[in-house]
C-alpha cells in the first residue's frame, strides 16, 4: 500500500471520528428535552395547570371535548404524534431527495427549542398554551431525530453502528444528568434564589430550550451533507401519502418491516414508561417532586453505563439477542412497579435503577441494528418510519394509559397496563431472521448482530 494511500485513509478516518464526535453532541443537546421537560417537569406540572382550569367533576373541555384533568398531559402527547405522522415523512423524503439534511435539522430542532423556551410563560391555568407547546415541542424533536439518526450509515461503517450508537445515547443520558443535577438545585433551593416553586419549574423547563439551541450549533458544524441524485418516485406528496409511500416500499424488504413492526411496540412501551412515571410516582404514590427527580437522575446516570454496557454485549451475542434479554427485563421491572407502595422513595429508586440499566441499551441497540435494515439512499425515509415510535412520541401507550386510568381511576392499572407491549414486543422481534434482513436491503452482514 502507498503512502498516499495510506495518508488518504488516516485522513477519511480522521473526519469520519469528526463527523461522529459532532453527531454525539446532538444527542447530548435534545436529550435534556426528554430528560427535564418531558419525563421530570412537564408531566406533573401541566397536570396541576389542568385541574386548576378543571370544572368541578375534574374535566377540562379543550375543543369542547371533556377531558379528566389527569389524562390531559396523555392524551397532549398522543396528540403529539398525530402531527408527527404527517411532517416526518416529508422531511425524511425531502432529505433524502434533496441530500441536505443540515438546513432541516438546524429548523426542526430551533423550532423545538423555541418552543420549550416557551413554556416558561405556562402559569396560572394556561393548560392549551402547555398542550400546544408540548405538540410543537415534541414534533419538531421527533423530525430533527429522523434526520440525526439517518447519519448513522453514513458515519459509521457496520462493525462500528453498535459503539457509534451507544456512544450518542451515552452522551445523551450524561447531559440529561448534568443538567437534572442543576434543576434539582434550583428547585429544592428555590427560596433561596428568591423564585416560587412554580416560577422555578418554568426556569428549568425554559432552560432546556436554550441548551438544546446552544448545543445544536456543535453537530451544524461539524456534520456534511452528502448530495445525492433524486431518487426514483420520490416526488413531492403530501405528509400521509409519504407515509404510505415509505411504506410500500417497505414491503419490498419484509424482514425490515417486520423489525419495525416489533419496534413500534416495545417502544411503545419504554417511550410511555418515560413520559408517565413521574405523572405515577406523583399521583399515584404521593412522592414528591424531589423525590422524582433524584430518581430521573439515577436513571440518567445508570443509563450511561448500562447504554454502553449492552454495546459491549452486542459485541458478544449480537444485537438482537442483547435487545431480546432488556425486553425481558422491562417486563420484570415495570410488572413489579404495580406493587409498589405509595410514600416509599427508598422502593422507587430501585425501579428506577432498573430501568436505568436497560433503557440506554435498549434504545442504542434499537437504532443501530435498524441501521443496518435500510436500504442505501433511503435512510432519512426509513427513519421517519422508526422515528414515529420513539422518545415519547408513541401514541397508542400514552392512549391506553389515559384511557386506563380515566376508565378504573387508578394509575397503578394503568402502569402495568404496560406490560403488554413488551410481551408482544418480545415476540415479534424473536420472529426476524435479522441477518437474511441485511442483505436483502443490500448492506453487509457484521459477523455479530
Amino acid at each position: 500500500m502507498s503512502t498516499d494511500t495510506v495518508r488518504t485513509a488516516a485522513a477519511e478516518t480522521a473526519e469520519r471520528r469528526r463527523e461522529q464526535r459532532g453527531w454525539y453532541f446532538y444527542d447530548w443537546a435534545c436529550s435534556v428535552y426528554s430528560t427535564s421537560v418531558l419525563t421530570v417537569f412537564l408531566g406533573p406540572y401541566l397536570t396541576e395547570i389542568a385541574k386548576a382550569a378543571a370544572d368541578p367533576e375534574g374535566y377540562v373541555h379543550p375543543l369542547g371535548i371533556p377531558v379528566r384533568a389527569g389524562s390531559f398531559f396523555a392524551y397532549t402527547v398522543s396528540a403529539s404524534v398525530i402531527v408527527s405522522v404527517f411532517v416526518m415523512p416529508l422531511a425524511g423524503a425531502a432529505a433524502d431527495r434533496t441530500g441536505r439534511k443540515k438546513p432541516l435539522l438546524a429548523a426542526a430542532a430551533y423550532l423545538g427549542a423555541a418552543a420549550t423556551a416557551g413554556m416558561f410563560f405556562l402559569d396560572g391555568d394556561r393548560y392549551l398554551l402547555g398542550g400546544l407547546l408540548l405538540i410543537v415541542a415534541n414534533a419538531s424533536l421527533a423530525v430533527s431525530m429522523v434526520l440525526y439518526n439517518s447519519y448513522l450509515p453514513q458515519i459509521a461503517p457496520p462493525e462500528e453502528r453498535d459503539a457509534v450508537s451507544s456512544r450518542g445515547w451515552a452522551f445523551g443520558y450524561a447531559s440529561g444528568a448534568l443538567v437534572l443535577v442543576a434543576d434539582l438545585v434550583l428547585f429544592l433551593a428555590h427560596d433561596s434564589f428568591g423564585v416560587s416553586e412554580s416560577t422555578a419549574v418554568r426556569i428549568c423547563l425554559a432552560s432546556a430550550g436554550v441548551w438544546w439551541g446552544a448545543f445544536t450549533l456543535v453537530p451544524l458544524k461539524r456534520l456534511r451533507d452528502r448530495r445525492t441524485a433524486p431518487l426514483e418516485g420520490s416526488g413531492e406528496r403530501g405528509g400521509l401519502r409519504q407515509l404510505v409511500a415509505t411504506v410500500r416500499d417497505m414491503r419490498r424488504h419484509p424482514h425490515t418491516l417486520a423489525f419495525l413492526l416489533a419496534y413500534l411496540v416495545y417502544n411503545d412501551g419504554v417511550q410511555t414508561v418515560i413520559s408517565q412515571a413521574s405523572v405515577y410516582g406523583s399521583e399515584e404514590l404521593g412522592l414528591e417532586q424531589s423525590t422524582l427527580i433524584v430518581a430521573v437522575l439515577l436513571v440518567q446516570l445508570l443509563a450511561v453505563a448500562g447504554a454502553l454496557g449492552m454495546g459491549r454485549l452486542a459485541r458478544t451475542y449480537g444485537a438482537k439477542r442483547t435487545i431480546l434479554g432488556s425486553l425481558v427485563a422491562w417486563t420484570v421491572t415495570i410488572g413489579a412497579g404495580y406493587f409498589l407502595p405509595a410514600g416509599a422513595p427508598a422502593w422507587f429508586f430501585v425501579l428506577a435503577a432498573g430501568i436505568g440499566l436497560v433503557l440506554g441499551g435498549t434504545q442504542a441497540l434499537s437504532r443501530s441494528l435498524f441501521s443496518h435494515l435500510v436500504p442505501r439512499g433511503k435512510e432519512a425515509e426509513y427513519f421517519s418510519a422508526y422515528e414515529i415510535s420513539d422518545r415519547g412520541m408513541a401514541w397508542l401507550g400514552p392512549l391506553i394509559f389515559g384511557l386506563t386510568y380515566q376508565l378504573t381511576g387508578s394509575y397503578r392499572d394503568a402502569i402495568v397496563s404496560l406490560v403488554a407491549f413488551f410481551l408482544l414486543g418480545f415476540a415479534l422481534l424473536a420472529r426476524v431472521p435479522v441477518r437474511r434482513a441485511v442483505r436483502d436491503a443490500g448492506n453487509p452482514v457484521p459477523d455479530r448482530i
